[in-house]
């Protein structure tokens, strides 16, 4: 009955096991590493899908937005911050809005920032975790404004605009992106239910012109 309702209600996994022991019951659903022998078939899918979407930067997180793995290139992203906030494990939302972190290269800071804060304190909420309850007050702290003004008319999703040394310097070296996340479907073990994957791809031509001609000059030099 505990399982059918979860199910029912579309409860993580996480939180079904925790009410299975709440009911005298053991855990139904394990909770592995990504180095263990049954997720290789996972961790192997996971590698193509970062490997598929270079030039264009791309991690994968887990739950609390610890990064697991990423592609080349995020580079574009970690090239100017600070060497201690790329020490394991790496938090990717505090890489992105820490002062000594991406924050300062990003233009529409306020924007972004919002963007994550809001969407980190709905996670919190309905997870009711308090590790990332914590990374949200933690984050919020940060300096660098937020912003309650809706996007421009012509934005449908927020971008993330960002300076960077590939970008054309007649625009200050400015990239645009879009945000997608992918999650693996049909779930059964907590590790996988729990991973994300945070592609960026071109918001604009120029940055996809940008992000070719990198990709051309790193095959160059291999």
């Amino acid at each position: 009955m505990i399982l059918h309702l979860a199910e029912h209600l579309e409860v993580p996994l996480r939180d079904r096991n925790a009410l299975l022991l709440a009911g005298g019951y053991a855990p139904a659903y394990p909770e592995r590493g990504l180095a263990e022998p049954e997720l290789q078939a996972v961790q192997a899918a996971l590698k193509q899908v970062l490997a598929g979407q270079e030039p264009y930067p791309a991690v994968v997180v887990n739950r609390w937005w610890e990064l697991v793995d990423a592609n080349s290139g995020i580079a574009i992203f970690t090239n100017h911050v600070a060497p201690e906030l790329l020490q394991p494990p790496v938090n990717v939302l505090r890489l992105s809005l820490h002062p000594d972190g991406m924050a300062p290269r990003i233009v529409n800071l306020p924007e972004w920032r919002a963007h994550v804060l809001t969407r980190l304190h709905r996670q919190a909420q309905a997870t009711g975790d308090h590790r990332l309850t914590d990374l949200h007050d933690e984050l919020r702290a940060y300096p660098g404004g937020e912003s309650d003004r809706p996007p421009p008319a012509t934005d449908v999703v927020v971008p993330l605009r960002y300076r960077s040394d590939e970008g054309d310097k007649n625009d200050k070296g400015e990239l645009s992106f879009i945000s997608l996340t992918t999650i693996l479907g049909t779930p059964m073990d907590v590790t996988v239910e729990e991973l994300a994957i945070e592609s960026f791809y071109p918001a604009d031509e120029r940055t996809a012109r940008a992000l070719a001609t990198r990709r051309a000059f790193v095959r160059n030099f291999r």
